[in-house]
């Protein structure tokens, strides 16, 4: 039950504060004490610092103030003294300082505009008010203007400008037309804050209106308006076609050009604004472009502050209302169509006028103490702190040996009534001031109370309540309570003594009644108070109304006896469905009972019965129901209705002990239905007040018994009855009972230690509640130590149910104990925890092995990572083919951790796939290792120069200039070219060029041309960082002619971004940003023949790089030997060809001017070898599938024999499909060349038409 509201002069009183260094006081609102005391001026009202005012009315300069005596009042204006008696004008009100300057008489407010300042003195000091800036309103005229027609093109961007005249305060600005029809704004024609009109794109129908400029003046409350603009408006389809306007290309219909955005305000991309902490930040862009842009604003580094931030003017403004520091930074506003985007930056500086942290307040000291006055407040730039007494300079002032001034802070020791004085502080910076005032009065008053004496204060057995008794003195007078007159203080146990004074019984007991004394003592004397306390019986309903079924027309009664305490006035209510209940003339409302005779259908609902007296009350709720049907009887009419029991009342404790006590209750009415079980309830008010809790439970036929406790546990219980219809409300609670403390028996459970990062170990266990705490203060040793080396434990205490190890090895094994103790000591030693420090990124997979067995399939192997940092959880594979420049789809596979085999399955069998491979721990994936498949058979392989010939450099070299790069190896890829003939193989060198101590030369033997590609990869040598340590290492460079593929190692986290930085011969610098797990990033406008410089580094964190790698791009066509074409042997080679080929072409002529035969071979399908046998007669025999290659003869590059169509066929030097023969069998074709086939084949091999061939073909 609470206790009475006290009366509102209570409220009123001041009950006491320590502040500072001493007993601060504050006056009580009592004006009985305001009247009494002494006290220096405070002002208590005064203008704004930039006081408007309007020019038609009278001046009003507020200043009022409050002391004791009461203060008188002057002025200053600009700094110097006022005489308001020499101005007729100028009055002064009476008992205060308000200035009132009259013009009824004449004169102008301007001659009155100034600085002023108001002082408020008495005998114990001066108070000053705020320098009070005095301006007169303004609204100048419009200057008059003749405004000419604004001409500009349709889709034209057009700002119209204000310019209003200045006005005191500034005018609210609005575009209309002149006939005072407002300007329809949307997201192409808007206004601006500085009040233009701005079109982002001019239509046609732009035309149709005026434009005036209107300039709203808040005193004068007149709006005025300035001569309206007038558009023409240029076009390329002069006709308004209203249906225009809805089409979705309107611009494009009426030929008017797209435009990309252009900022029309602010200027260029980029700008700065300050801004006040405190006041609105208002970012304003507006663009021009044809579509309308859509305009969106960003924040670099961070989000817009969603509770602060708002968009106006059709998304062209940002509104970040009451800035802070936090909001300053670069703001960037993006303007975009379908054409294009651009953006402007706004820089915007946070200052800050004065602001407050510690405001001086007003000291009250009694003699002898000390005390002090803070003055601390903060801005950008930092405030000056300036000190005034009674108005004056500090340093100007009368020396007080008691006064000590230090910084922002004046201490006073030793306090005399001498003291007495009203302290300014002024702190100010370029953006403003803050003035503000503290007395510091010394009083000598003897303690006092302010509260009647002898009150009477009345509560509920088992209630919570509070004595207050409030009283005044300086110095702060100590308190003391005291019961019947007893000499034994009060605090403690069942009371409590607040800092104001109050006594607190925290739960109403029989004994508690009886007189109260509160004692006030200071130096000076004391003072005392009494209060008397009588403890009332609470009100109880012992027989609660029931649930009732009755038939319609029967008569109803439903009981309410209810238990109180004699000595108060007892009343009974009765509500139906939560409303008061109207007693008409067929309900009797007695004492204990209502009674409804002629039940009616209206009469079903809940009836409720209230008992009360003026402490407290009790309630109890039946629902009746009514049947309507008289005639059939129902089981439910048949049997007694049963209901839930009543709950168990009068709980007492007996046979106290300290680990046991005895419950007694009575228990509650049954309702026609046997108790079959009690629940007994506790509640504790350490660790979860408030909450109540199952003990145990009993039969239904005991209402006594013995309950078993924990130590150090304050007890209240409570019973509630269960029977097969449902369970009762619980019982009024018990007494408390608080048990003596004892060590812990038991620990705390379910203890863990888990990283949460890979350098720590948090340990965390379920705290023990407080039936297990045994003891007050509660706390848990925690103990750890590192399992492999058996060091000694470290151990740490906490209060909390988690602690964090740090600075821990990654994923090591730790014992962990954590034990239990309180101020009664230790529980049993605890288990020991194996636990486990925070995982990493795993290192990448040991041998990681790439065999081909066939064409078909690619075999992968590999190893665990030796340094697997936690728990694996599996590996990820990263696959993709490749064949030259062109990449297939990356198909990304995950494996058990088990898991150390796999086969793909090839798809293409000329592409190479590259293979990345990582393990995963919880934390994710770590270190990848790339490999790649063995090259196909068809692709050239580098071997040795033989040593006779000196070593060529070829034009695709890779130059590594860093000292620290390794080239991996060179792989050269042929392409087909026309076959220069010859008989032998060409032998061509390649050297690879390495920026170290040695120079490495590789020579290829091959026979196709030398018109071939390569490709170095250049490597930077792999050096694992350090623990610990985030670095970029093991850059991987695959250049070619216009391109080069670029990889890398690190250790960043999953998310991180990086930038590649290359430089090429010419000092150009260029950066390509790489998103993360974007590897291999491929660099494609690099120039053939060209040496580049690269370098790999973080985006967020520039200093973290890779070594700069040097390489070079191969040249656009390698040239591996000199122009054949101008080689003598070459020439000569050529002109004995031509001699043989033209003795050839003679000795046909002859033979077929003989009229040779040639015999045909009937064998068609054996090609022609140099093992086939001549004819008898020494001819060849002709053959229609000369496909066999002739020795010496060149192979192709996939390892098969080139299907050649045949040099030598007849069908080939005739005009018609087929060779012609005589009857003889002689052939009658022209040796004719097909030169289209020719072409086509030269286009298609590296081979050319064999001269041998054609000898053969001849002879």
């Amino acid at each position: 039950m609470a206790r009475p509201q006290p009366p509102p002069w209570v409220h009123a009183a001041f009950l006491l504060c320590v502040l500072g260094l001493g007993g601060a006081i504050e006056i009580p609102m009592d004006p009985s004490i305001q009247n009494e005391l002494t006290q220096p001026p405070t002002i208590t009202k005064q203008s704004v610092k930039d006081h408007i005012v309007d020019p038609r009315d009278n001046i009003l300069i507020e200043c009022e103030a409050k002391g004791n005596p009461a203060p008188s009042f002057h002025w200053t204006r600009n700094s110097r003294f006022f005489n308001i008696a020499k101005d007729p004008r100028v009055s002064m009100r009476r008992r205060s300082g308000t200035l009132v300057i009259d013009f009824r008489s004449g004169g102008r407010p301007e001659e009155y505009e100034g600085e002023y300042q108001c002082f408020a003195r008495n005998k114990f000091g001066t108070a000053l008010s705020n320098r009070i800036r005095l301006q007169v309103s303004k609204s100048p005229l419009w200057p008059k203007e003749n405004l000419d027609p604004v001409v500009v093109q349709e889709g034209a961007p057009l700002t119209l400008q204000c310019n209003p005249p200045p006005g005191l305060p500034s005018p609210v600005i609005f575009w209309m037309s002149s006939s005072m029809e407002p300007i329809t704004q949307d997201k192409r024609v808007s206004q601006g804050h500085n009040g233009d009109l701005y079109f982002s794109n001019v239509i046609l129908q732009d035309m149709q209106t005026d434009y005036s400029c209107n300039a709203r003046f808040h005193f004068t409350h007149t709006i005025q308006q300035k001569n309206p603009f007038t558009l023409k408006v240029l076009t390329n389809h002069p006709y308004n076609d209203s249906s225009l306007r809805n089409h979705p290309d309107m611009y494009s219909a009426r030929g008017v050009a797209e435009r990309t955005p252009s900022f029309m305000y602010p200027q260029g991309t980029s700008s700065s604004q300050m801004v006040l902490r405190g006041m609105d930040l208002l970012l304003e862009c507006i663009a021009s472009g044809v579509p309308t842009p859509d305009i969106a604003w960003y924040k670099k580094g961070g989000d817009l502050p969603s509770d602060k931030a708002k968009f106006e003017n059709f998304n062209k403004a940002l509104r970040i209302t009451n800035v802070s520091e936090e909001d300053s930074g670069e703001y960037f506003c993006l303007a975009s169509n379908k054409m294009g985007s651009i953006r402007h930056t706004i820089s915007v500086r946070v200052k800050a006028a004065p602001y407050w942290l510690d405001e001086p307040k007003n000291l009250v000291l009694a003699p002898g103490e000390d005390g002090r006055l803070v003055c601390r407040a903060n801005g950008n730039p930092k405030p000056t702190v300036q000190w005034m007494v009674n108005g004056e300079p500090l340093q100007s002032a009368p020396p007080n040996p008691n006064r000590e001034v230090a910084g922002d802070t004046i201490i006073f020791r030793d306090t005399q009534i001498s003291s007495r004085a009203v302290y300014q502080c002024n702190t100010s910076n370029e953006h403003g001031y803050l003035l503000a005032n503290a007395f510091v009065s010394v009083l000598d008053v003897p303690p006092r109370m302010l509260s009647p004496r002898n009150q009477l204060i009345r509560v509920i057995l088992y209630n919570r309540t509070r004595l207050d008794c409030p009283f005044f003195g300086s110095p702060i007078p100590t308190l003391r309570w005291f019961k019947n007159g007893q000499g034994s203080n009060l605090d403690g146990g069942n009371y409590h003594v607040h800092e104001n004074g109050s006594l607190e019984i925290k739960m109403i007991r029989k004994e508690d009644q009886g007189i109260y004394t509160c004692v006030a003592t200071n130096i000076l004397g004391k003072a005392e108070n009494q209060v008397r306390l009588e403890v009332k019986d609470p009100t109880r309903i012992y027989r609660m109304p029931e649930d009732q079924v009755a038939k319609r027309g029967t008569t109803v009664q439903l009981e309410c006896r209810v238990k109180h305490d004699p000595s108060l006035k007892l009343t009974v209510s009765w509500l139906k469905d939560e409303e008061p209940l109207y007693i008409s003339n067929r309900m009797k409302k007695e004492d204990d009972s209502l009674t409804i005779f002629g039940v009616a259908e209206k009469d079903q609902g809940s009836y409720t019965c209230v008992a009360s007296t003026e402490l407290d009350q009790d309630l109890a709720k039946a629902y009746l129901t009514v049947l309507a049907d008289q005639a059939t009887p129902t089981n439910r009419l048949a049997a007694l209705p049963k209901g839930r029991p009543d709950r168990p009342r009068d709980l007492e404790l007996t046979d106290l002990a300290e680990r046991s006590v005895r419950l007694t209750w009575i228990p509650g009415d049954a309702n026609n239905s046997p108790i079959t079980d009690y629940v007994v309830q506790f509640e504790e008010d350490q660790f979860q007040p408030g909450v109540w809790h199952d003990h145990s439970k009993f039969p239904g036929n005991v209402n006594s018994a013995v309950l078993q406790l924990s130590p150090y546990v304050n007890y209240q219980f409570r019973v509630i009855a269960i029977n097969e219809v449902g369970s009762s409300h619980p019982s009024l609670p018990s007494e408390r009972y608080r048990t003596s403390g004892a060590p812990p028996e038991s620990n705390p459970g379910d203890v863990k230690g888990e990283g949460t990062r890979k350098n720590n170990m948090e340990i965390t266990w379920t705290p023990m509640n407080a039936t297990s705490a045994f003891g007050p203060n509660l706390r848990y040793i925690v103990k750890w130590r590192r399992r492999e080396t058996r060091d000694a434990w470290n151990n740490a205490t906490v209060w909390g149910s988690r602690y964090v190890v740090g600075q821990t090895p990654v994923y090591v094994p730790y014992e962990i104990r954590v034990q239990a103790e309180n101020d009664f000591g230790k529980a049993p030693e605890p288990e020991t925890v194996i636990g486990y420090s925070g995982e990493d990124f795993p290192s990448a997979p040991r041998r990681f092995r790439v065999r081909q067995p066939n064409l078909e399939t690619i075999n992968l192997e590999w190893d665990h990572p030796e340094h697997p940092n936690g728990i694996l959880v599996g590996y990820t594979l990263k696959y993709l083919p490749f064949n030259g420049t062109k990449l297939g789809k990356q198909i990304v596979e995950n494996f058990s951790p088990n898991q150390t085999k796999f086969t793909v399955q090839r798809a293409d069998p000329v592409s190479r796939y590259r293979f990345t491979l990582s393990a995963r721990t919880q934390v994710g994936s770590g270190e990848a290792v790339t490999e790649e498949s063995p090259a196909p058979p068809n692709e050239a392989t580098p071997t040795a120069a033989p040593p006779t010939l000196p070593p060529t450099t070829a034009g695709a070299t890779g130059a590594v200039s860093s000292t620290d790069a390794t080239a991996i190896g060179t792989t050269t890829e042929a392409t087909e070219a026309p076959t220069v003939p010859t008989a032998a193989p060409t032998t061509i060198a390649t050297t690879t060029t390495v920026a170290t101590t040695t120079t490495t030369t590789v020579a290829t033997t091959t026979e196709s041309p030398p018109a071939t590609t390569t490709r170095t990869k250049i490597q930077e040598s792999a050096h694992p960082p350090a623990p610990d340590e985030q670095s970029i290492w093991n850059v991987t460079v695959l250049p070619n002619s216009k391109w080069a593929n670029i990889t890398w190692k690190h250790n960043f986290g999953p998310g991180t971004d990086f930038v590649v930085e290359y430089i090429d011969s010419n000092h150009t610098k260029k950066t390509v940003p790489v998103k993360a797990q974007a590897q291999p990033i491929q660099l494609t406008d690099l120039y053939p023949g060209m040496t580049y410089t690269l370098r790999v580094y973080s985006r967020d964190h520039e200093g973290i790089s890779s070594t700069v790698i040097t390489f070079m791009t191969s040249t656009a066509y390698t040239n591996n030997q000199a122009d054949i074409a101008t080689q003598g042997w070459f020439i000569g080679l050529m002109c004995a060809i031509a001699l043989l080929v033209l003795i050839l072409l003679i000795v046909c002529f002859i033979k077929r001017s003989r009229g040779g035969k040639y015999p045909v071979r009937e064998k068609k399908d054996v090609p022609l070898g140099p093992e086939d046998p001549k004819e008898e007669d020494g001819s060849f025999d002709y053959s229609d599938e000369d496909n066999k290659p002739l020795q010496g003869s060149q192979t192709s590059l996939d390892g098969t024999i080139k299907q050649q169509e045949s040099d030598d066929s007849l069908v080939d030097y005739g005009e018609g499909g087929e060779g012609q023969f005589n009857e003889d069998g002689s052939f009658i074709g022209q040796y004719t060349v097909k030169k289209d086939k020719e072409e086509t084949e030269g286009n298609e091999s590296s081979e050319a038409t064999s001269p041998v061939n054609a000898i053969y073909s001849l002879a």
